[in-house]
């Protein structure tokens, strides 16, 4: 089923210098209406707020989480005094990104933690954490005002209502538009579709595979976007998430705090498992990660 809530970011980010809060869920009308954080109730969560409209026009407001050390703060800075690693980062993995924010973050002491860079990619806000040297450590989690005041992990609707687990951007294959089918078909006639979703903005993000791996996108409209190749050779065998290996949902679970599943496969030579490649949704942002056959990272891509 179509997720229920579709926003897109506004064309600025208003950054507070304060702190948020826990796990959380969709973004609500009702939520910044009729209520506010304070600084007390962000100071245990050292986050920022993103200020963001959503497909209606109206404004809201999300937050990015645990973004500098318990005691610490944000600094602003330019982009030009990030390590360059962080540019050829965000470059590599976010094509067409946009930067809305850069602070570096400081410990109680006051010395640098690392840096957080905020983008707009795709539409979307992303907040990326950065350590000193400008290695990439995560996708800052966001969360919605309404589980700030609750304490509540997530909640139903909001663009962040996937997080309960019940897929409801998850479309069957024989459920596609004939206009994305008809196109498969003159295009890419060997492939095999594996799996499909309607991202939040109602555009198709489509797995499939040939000789290899990929992974089809199209607008709302039904429009061709593009098609990534995620590995050069194809999955044999879907993989439960339960049945991932430990370092794997461990890697997940730090690098994309509060990521949603979307599906896995095994890469296998004969009977023996090569790679996992696995799909997740963090913050209706998309990505395709790949693993060894022990569960060590190889790389991610990002998908839409």
């Amino acid at each position: 089923m179509k997720k229920n809530y579709a926003f897109v970011i506004a064309a600025f980010l208003l950054l507070l210098f304060t702190s948020c809060s826990k796990d959380a869920v969709k973004s609500t009308k009702s939520s910044t209406s009729t209520s506010t954080i304070t600084s007390t109730e962000l100071s245990s969560t050292q986050g920022i707020s993103l200020a963001v409209t959503d497909s209606t026009g109206s404004s809201d407001t999300l937050y990015a989480i645990k973004c500098y050390p318990k005691g610490g703060k944000p600094d602003s800075i330019a982009f030009s005094s990030l390590p360059t690693a962080v540019g050829t980062y965000l470059t590599a993995n976010y094509s067409g990104y946009t930067v809305l924010k850069i602070f570096k973050t400081l410990t109680s002491s006051g010395s640098i933690d690392g840096y957080v860079v905020v983008i707009k990619y795709d539409g979307k806000p992303v907040a990326l954490k950065f350590d000193s040297s400008g290695t990439f450590v995560s996708v800052l989690e966001q969360v919605d005002i309404e589980d700030i005041k609750s304490g509540q992990p997530w909640h139903s609707g909001g663009p962040f209502g996937d997080r309960n687990g019940k897929h409801q951007d998850t479309l069957a294959i024989s459920a596609l538009p004939a206009t994305i089918t008809a196109y498969f078909k003159a295009n890419y006639p060997a492939d095999t579709l594996l799996h499909a979703v309607i991202n939040p903005d109602s555009s198709y993000t489509i797995t499939s595979k040939d000789n290899a791996l990929f992974v089809t996108n199209f607008s709302a409209k039904l429009k061709f976007v593009n098609r990534i190749e995620i590995l050069p050779f194809a999955p044999q065998k879907p993989v439960k998430e339960a049945d991932l290996l430990t370092s794997i949902t461990t890697y997940l679970t730090t690098t994309y705090p509060g990521y949603v599943f979307d599906n896995a496969f095994e890469i296998l030579k004969g009977s023996t498992v090569q790679d996992y490649i696995v799909f997740i949704d963090a913050n209706n942002t998309r990505y395709a990660i790949a693993f060894g056959s022990s569960g060590t990272f190889i790389k991610s891509v990002t998908l839409k």
